[in-house]
């Protein structure tokens, strides 16, 4: 049979086999979610930036930037942000805050510290995601935020995707600490990933930064001290009278929920169960298919040996669903 004819074959026994489960919408996965599957916002790790437009919310990540994340709670916590203004938006790119005419004095916190990219990956909470990446191994999040590892130095880090908050620095590593702040609000530049600190995620009010002007200056800096938008005041939400709070709760990155609302997202036609296997499966490293299975794809091509190896599993996915307890709501929709 030739290659062309077999593709053909596979197409048509994938397409009919995987129409056997009818996979959750999003809607449905959030609707049938359980409070389990929410984490409410720690408010000693939250920020709170009031701008003129409104509050922008920051979760902060010590697990990845510790002492960068205990800074920035220290200058806070010394209002050093208070009065100071966003000084760049570049289109497509960040918002950048912090002190334009370097005249703020610190008092307790460090101007700088030694930088965090990354840190080991044993012991971080990971849920991988099924995806090729070109700057890691392995892609996915860490307790809500998107994240990245390398099973080759065995390491770990937060990933420059929408809404990162990173530490501004100067040309050496170590020249950042926390005194200038920027959050992604374009493409994510994950080239800067391990060549930034990253210290959180924004979790409410993006929009808040993406809609201001944009800076006509060199890297969308403003470049008259009138454009720049005010920063009210920065205060941790722990510090904040809890009537004054805003209430939100984070959807779980580790639970099965999740698992059902990215399979959803990433291919519409994959129910929970055989996203996860699709992932389980992913997760073999291709050197192991080649020394295993090298021949196959000599004979077939990769396009043809993957796509057997998913018709072939197909059976067996089927089967889970109908058994896995944890797949109930699946298998009733």
């Amino acid at each position: 049979m030739s290659g062309i004819a077999l593709r053909s074959v596979l197409l048509a026994a994938a397409t009919l086999m995987l129409g056997a489960a009818k996979p959750l919408t999003t809607t449905e996965v959030l609707a049938q979610s359980t409070p389990a599957d929410w984490r409410a916002l720690d408010p000693q790790r939250t920020l709170y930036l009031e701008l003129p437009a409104g509050r922008v919310i920051i979760e902060l990540a010590p697990e990845f930037a510790p002492n960068h994340v205990a800074n920035i709670l220290a200058l806070v916590r010394e209002h050093y942000f208070d009065g100071l203004a966003v000084m760049r938006v570049q289109d497509n790119y960040v918002v950048q805050w912090g002190d334009a005419d370097n005249k703020r004095a610190i008092h307790t916190a460090k101007k700088t510290l030694n930088a965090e990219f990354d840190r080991p990956a044993k012991g971080v909470l990971f849920t991988r995601l099924p995806d090729q990446d070109t700057y890691a191994s392995d892609v996915g999040f860490s307790n809500g935020f998107a994240a990245a590892r390398d099973s080759a130095t065995g390491t770990a880090w937060l990933a420059h995707c929408y809404g990162a908050v990173g530490a501004g620095r100067d040309t050496d590593a170590n020249s950042g600490g926390g005194t200038e702040l920027y959050a992604v609000i374009g493409h994510s530049p994950r080239h800067l990933d391990r060549n930034v600190t990253l210290v959180g995620r924004v979790v409410k009010g993006i929009e808040l930064f993406s809609v201001l002007p944009r800076g006509t200056g060199n890297l969308g800096f403003y470049e008259k001290p009138e454009q720049r938008v005010p920063l009210r005041l920065v205060r941790v939400a722990a510090d904040v009278p809890e009537t004054e709070r805003t209430s939100l709760e984070i959807f779980r990155t580790d639970t099965a929920a999740f698992t059902a609302f990215i399979a959803r997202t990433t291919n519409p036609r994959y129910t929970a169960t055989q996203f996860a296997l699709f992932t389980s499966l992913a997760a073999v490293p291709r050197t192991l298919i080649n020394a295993t299975t090298g021949w196959m794809v000599e004979q077939l091509g990769w396009f043809e040996f993957y796509l057997l190896c998913t018709v072939l599993a197909i059976p067996g996915m089927v089967l889970l669903q109908w058994v896995a307890p944890w797949n109930e709501k699946d298998r009733r929709a």
